[in-house]
């Protein structure tokens, strides 16, 4: 993954969040290391998230990590206390707000989930086709 494609997933991965969730601004640069290597921050306020390419020095902490794990813990499906506490990822910084990050992204998530699982449950499934036994023949003597 390049890194461009890696900014363009981020934003698409936090494009859920609602601001109204959010009770105070969050400021996260993400350095990722390996395949597209380099930095961009995530900038969460009552607007919602924004993803930029540029480093942030005004952050509340900074997160060293993989792409595929950034873009995990930013679209909700890893949690990033826990990603922490395995060594997927390392931060400098307010360590604290690293659970906000978690409650920030979390509540998008699982309305997204909601969603998916509503349009499963309405939708309607295929009706199996009727097989009809033809008659057995019966050999003429």
């Amino acid at each position: 993954m390049t890194y461009e494609n890696l900014v363009k997933e981020a934003k698409k991965a936090v494009k859920t969040v609602d601001g109204k969730t959010i009770k105070e601004h969050l400021a996260v640069e993400f350095d990722i290391e390996g395949k597209g290597e380099g930095a961009f921050y995530v900038e969460f306020t009552e607007k919602g998230a924004e993803v930029e390419p540029y480093e942030y020095y005004d952050h509340d902490f900074r997160v060293r990590t993989s792409g595929d794990v950034a873009l995990k813990v930013l679209s909700g499906e890893l949690n990033p206390e826990e990603a922490f506490a395995a060594g997927s990822l390392s931060v400098e910084g307010n360590t604290e707000k690293l659970a906000l990050l978690k409650s920030v992204v979390a509540p998008a998530v699982e309305e997204v989930k909601a969603t998916k699982t509503a349009a499963k449950t309405t939708a309607k499934k295929p009706v199996p086709k009727k097989t009809t036994k033809k008659p057995a023949t019966t050999k003429k003597k």
